[in-house]
């Protein structure tokens, strides 16, 4: 599709509405707020993506490469019928063909930053006078395409720090948090797009996924060679219906003796009577489980993630249920004391809890298991219930101008509705600069009102120009500036 015709319906002649002899329109992208409690900073990525796939890739593919007089008579006749028959003049976009570039600059702070809501993630502009329209004509685009790696790369970093942290306290292995969290959300997403988008925001935190396209998305558009992510065999319903409910026990012991004899495997366990595997089951299995050079894992597939992972107090006093399916693999199979005095599962068995999962079920099992003396090494499987359950109004991401210049004279312009009484779609003012600094906390904040010069410094810096993408970011880049080295 001709990439002009990605848009909001009512951009299409916005270029006749501004003022006569407007020759630049200056807009920034900024998270307005946050309806998440206790999130305040937003993890920014995805723009390298946006600017490889569309602004070069599909600009030059659907718009420059193709003749200019079908462009033109394409775009003609989706506004003839949109709007009607010439409503819409069509001279700019024979002018842009002409042109044989995006004559567009964008400044962005590095991705992987975690910006304060209110506080610009990028700034964009045009670099000729008669492409003024070209800016905001764009917004549609960029917004569609931004707001969801960002939103997701800042639910899986909340994820990991909450990860981390029980890693510290408990004191097991920091290494395995990069595998606590794993993105099993790609058959909920609304498009393979969206899933390669959030798959990959959810990799800027984690190792595991089941998004298999969202690997491939950051070896093409961010440079991932290594390490980018990973998962383990792992069974789902059908298979073991197909073993039938009388063979359970001998389908399991086919899959962790001959089909894996070695290595991590997952196992789903609740197709017909999880509670039944997780005591008679695990019995009659842990000679082979314990002989084997690797892990099995138990998957839980159905209930309450916290009754059945941790226990259900209300359960009958001598029932599994009560107990909870992680005492339970220590009942059967016991494992040492960390050095901060909690009891850590053998590795030879683990469990996996991946349906239903949010950010609070995550704390109540963390808390629940820790308060059984447990280090809590569940991993936990984040599916759309997380990573679908967003809107671009999560964080109010908007794509607003703050400047503009007419008849070569600038002028400083924002929006402050006065029936907006949160104040949040209130506005910044004029050209934008963004610092790391201020009283000495090192914050991104925002300073408005700033001349051409002022913009030069600042964490905005030059990504894209003239059709030229000036400044790549490798998948280590990013993930190293997020978790500070840390990864």
């Amino acid at each position: 599709m001709n990439p002009l015709l990605l848009i909001d319906g009512y951009k299409a002649d916005h270029r006749r509405q501004y003022p006569d002899g407007t020759t630049l329109v200056y807009s920034n992208f900024t998270p307005r707020k946050s309806r998440v409690p206790g999130t305040e900073q937003v993890v920014f990525f995805g723009l390298q993506y946006f600017i490889m796939e569309y602004l070069q890739d599909r600009f030059e593919e659907d718009f420059f490469a193709r003749p200019k007089q079908d462009v033109v008579a394409e775009y003609q006749a989706e506004m003839d019928a949109y709007l009607g028959k010439g409503a819409v003049p069509v001279d700019h976009i024979a002018s842009l063909h002409d042109l044989g570039y995006l004559p567009i600059k964008i400044c962005a702070v590095p991705e992987g930053s975690r910006i304060p809501v209110r506080v610009p993630m990028l700034t964009i502009h045009n670099t000729l006078p008669e492409f003024f329209w070209l800016t905001n004509q764009l917004e549609t685009l960029l917004s569609s395409c931004l707001w969801l790696p960002c939103t997701s790369a800042t639910t899986a970093y909340a994820y990991r720090k909450r990860f981390d942290a029980a890693a510290q306290d408990a004191g097991y292995d920091a290494g395995f948090v990069r595998f606590q969290g794993h993105d099993f959300s790609f058959r909920g997403m609304s498009s393979p797009e969206s899933a390669q988008l959030s798959g990959a925001g959810h990799l800027l935190s984690f190792m595991g996924t089941d998004t298999v396209p969202a690997i491939r998305f950051l070896r093409n558009y961010y440079g991932a060679r290594q390490g980018v992510g990973c998962s383990v065999p792992a069974t789902e319903h059908s298979v073991m219906c197909m073993g039938t409910q009388d063979a359970e026990i001998d389908t399991y012991r086919r899959l962790i003796t001959d089909t894996y004899p070695k290595g991590v495997v997952s196992i789903v366990s609740d197709t017909w009577d999880f509670w039944s595997i997780m005591t008679a089951g695990v019995k009659a299995l842990k000679q082979d489980i314990i002989n084997r050079d690797g892990c099995v894992v138990f998957r839980p597939d159905s209930g309450d993630p916290v009754k059945i992972v941790c226990g259900d107090p209300d359960a009958p006093e001598s029932s599994p249920e009560r107990v909870g399916a992680f005492e339970l693999l220590w009942n059967e199979f016991g494992g040492s004391t960390t050095s901060n005095g909690y009891r850590l599962l053998d590795p030879h068995v683990g469990l996996i809890y991946g349906d239903s999962i949010t950010r609070e079920r995550q704390e109540q099992i963390i808390s629940g298991l820790m308060q059984k003396g447990f280090a809590p090494t569940v991993v936990l499987g984040i599916g759309s219930y997380t990573y679908q359950f967003v809107t671009r109004d999560t964080f109010g991401f908007a794509m607003k101008a703050t400047y503009g210049e007419v008849n070569g004279v600038g002028r400083e312009i924002f929006k402050s509705p006065k029936t907006d009484s949160s104040g949040e779609k209130k506005s910044a003012k004029g050209l934008l600069r963004v610092v790391e600094d201020k009283m000495g906390l090192a914050v991104p904040v925002m300073v408005d009102q700033q001349s051409w010069d002022q913009t030069e410094g600042g964490m905005l810096e030059p990504v894209f120009e003239d059709g030229v993408l000036l400044r790549t970011q490798s998948l280590d880049d990013i993930r190293n500036r997020l978790h500070e080295g840390g990864f």
